[in-house]
């Protein structure tokens, strides 16, 4: 009896599917931000239980929408089967529309809003039964069969067979019961529908090689561009199309002028493999820096840098800077005339507590040290709900534009929002603070000036 449950024990470990870094779990939503048609929305597939079902799809909108929904399609990659609906973008309680999926595995979500189409790959995983919860249902239902059958052969005067057959019943319970007390120890197999694994070279996969660029490639003031990146494997040549989700995105873009008064923090569509694209606008001539965070599967997070100027020449008074360089106090507040996007976007006044959410953000130390923890906090407008998963964003920049950090605040976020960065050298950076609202996104700019460690 000893030796059988130990190979039963055995057995279960042996079956068990090996655990994963980047396993995704069947039943989760999955959330992607989308820029889209001037809209930032949040695209939310929920998480199914069965296929062939029902697969719901909603978009979360951070500010009011008047134009028509968004149009769904989502097609099974391994046969080609389309299913098609529509979505209305909403600020609170979306309406999520069910599509019918037939089977698990790679899908493609396409999303049209006015003239713009982002294709977004997806699967579709249900969980599957486990080894342990065969071995949980077979031995309790053997068990069963088994006391049946020593009942009935007891009755017959047969009291040795009885005993025997007894005795495999309280194997089968036994089975069922170390069944049940191993399985929660045991790593979860892989999800109908997942990847199949691949054995990558040593470090994980390269980074990838990223061109930023604009269409047109010299823009004009107030003419809508758009930024495109293209994505490369060095090693093959190939476009790269692997990108995780990370925060709620494929890959988050920062466009910020040279000046930091034009500031865009947008996520892009994907429009064709390696290829992600987004459009803006902007009404000053002048440089201007775009930032792409991503991450890549089996590769880890990467920054892409590229610079591109709008037409013209800059104005003379577009620069929000002092005749030494040093930007001026208006413009340290956020609230320089004539900014652009930089612009506070806060209501004015103080709260009923007293609460000045048209401050600047405050710095502990006042004077930030290089390379050392600086806490930056800001009093909200109102009651934060997460965006990007999040309830608070700190993006910054260093004034040459060579550097930039992003941070979030991961606690609830209301009244107040704190974030920890260190300044990774002494000089003005560039920051900007956002959390979404109700029914908006608030941006607020600031500058900090960072001292030079103490040696």
């Amino acid at each position: 009896m000893i030796r059988l449950l130990c190979l039963v024990a055995v057995l279960v470990l042996a079956c068990a599917a090996p655990a994963a870094a980047h396993n995704v779990s069947a039943g989760a939503d999955l959330r992607i931000a989308q820029t889209i048609a001037g809209m930032e929305v949040t695209v939310v597939v929920k998480g199914t239980t069965r296929v062939p079902g029902p697969l719901r799809i909603g978009v979360i909108a951070f500010e009011p929408v008047t134009g028509p929904p968004i149009e769904l399609a989502v097609r099974s990659v391994e046969d080609g089967r389309t299913v098609t609906g529509v979505a209305r973008p909403a600020v609170r309680d979306p309406q999520y529309t069910a599509l019918r999926v037939e089977r698990t595995g790679p899908h493609e979500l396409t999303l049209r809003a006015g003239n713009e189409v982002a294709v977004v790959p997806f699967r579709v995983l249900v969980e599957r039964g486990s080894g342990a919860e065969f071995l949980i249902y077979g031995g309790f239902f053997v068990a069963g069969l088994l006391l049946v059958g020593g009942l009935l052969t007891g009755a017959l005067a047969r009291p040795g067979r009885a005993m025997a057959v007894s005795g495999g019943a309280a194997v089968g319970v036994t089975v069922a019961v170390m069944a049940m007390v191993f399985e929660p120890m045991l790593p979860a197999g892989p999800p109908d529908g997942a990847a199949p694994v691949v054995t990558s070279q040593a470090g994980g996969r390269p980074f990838v090689q990223g061109r930023v660029r604009t269409v047109p490639a010299r823009p004009t003031p107030g003419e809508e561009f758009t930024v495109r990146v293209d994505l490369v494997d060095g090693s093959t040549g190939r476009p790269v199309d692997d990108l995780a989700v990370h925060h709620e995105a494929l890959a988050h873009v920062v466009v910020t002028s040279e000046d930091g008064r034009f500031f865009r923090h947008v996520h892009p569509l994907r429009t064709a493999p390696g290829r992600l694209e987004v459009r803006l606008r902007a009404d000053r001539p002048g440089a201007y820096l775009t930032h792409v965070e991503l991450e890549r599967e089996d590769s880890g997070g990467q920054l892409l840098a590229g610079r591109f100027a709008i037409g013209g020449e800059a104005d003379a008074d577009s620069s929000a800077t002092d005749g030494d360089g040093a930007t001026s106090d208006a413009a340290r507040a956020g609230i320089a005339d004539g900014a652009d996007d930089a612009t506070a976007d806060v209501d004015g006044g103080a709260t009923p507590d007293g609460r000045d959410p048209t401050a600047p953000p405050r710095t502990q130390p006042a004077v930030p040290v290089a390379g050392q923890p600086t806490t930056v906090e800001l009093d909200t407008t109102g009651s934060v709900r997460p965006w990007l998963g999040m309830s608070g964003h700190l993006i910054v920049r260093s004034q040459d534009g060579d550097f930039l950090g992003h941070v979030h605040e991961m606690g609830p976020g209301n009244p107040r929002l704190r974030f920890t960065f260190s300044f990774p050298e002494p000089g003005r950076y560039l920051a900007w603070a956002q959390y979404a609202l109700a029914d908006r996104i608030v941006t607020l700019p600031f500058t900090v000036d960072v001292a030079e460690a103490a040696r």
